[in-house]
């Protein structure tokens, strides 16, 4: 008997391990979700809402975002940023947002150690060096992995450029 519900117990916490296992995975954001809930995204969330892109970013995916903080916005040079979120340069600045999104999920351990030429949504390439921490077109991965429902977000320090 004492086996019996040792066994009963056991398939029980497993069955409330998946469980929570589960319902932990749907509770996942979404990438701009996650960029809102972060709070060092909020230019790039006004870029993206801006641009019209919070939809196709709350979409199935998968994605990998090349996040720039505030402080990497804030690094262009002035007048950058309001420029390109009037609504007369709307296509500069999808191409910019474009840009820094994978169509799809690309996490740290997939390069480490290498160097790739990834296409971007936008159709240019994007130089990524892992063989000494990461680099983005220059720009210097401070934050990895922050998976999200629909991808993965990796925190990037400067806004990098496509090339067209």
């Amino acid at each position: 008997m004492l086996r019996r519900t040792f066994f009963a117990t056991a398939a029980a916490l497993s069955v409330m391990a998946g469980s929570v296992g589960i319902a932990s995975a749907m509770d996942k954001k979404d990438i701009v979700d996650t960029a809102v809930e972060a709070g060092s995204f909020s230019t790039l969330v006004a870029a993206v809402q801006a641009a019209g892109l919070v939809d196709t970013l709350k979409g199935d995916g998968p994605f990998t975002v090349f996040a720039p903080t505030d402080d990497a916005f804030a690094a262009l040079p002035e007048g950058t940023v309001e420029t390109l979120l009037k609504p007369e340069n709307k296509d500069q600045l999808v191409a910019i947002l474009t840009y820094h999104v994978v169509p799809e999920k690309i996490m740290s351990g997939d390069i480490a150690g290498k160097k790739a030429n990834v296409l971007s949504v936008q159709g240019d390439r994007i130089d990524v060096d892992a063989t000494n921490g990461v680099m983005v077109d220059g720009a210097k991965v401070v934050t990895a992995d922050i998976e999200t429902s629909n991808g993965v977000i990796h925190v990037i320090d400067a806004v990098i450029m496509p090339n067209s």
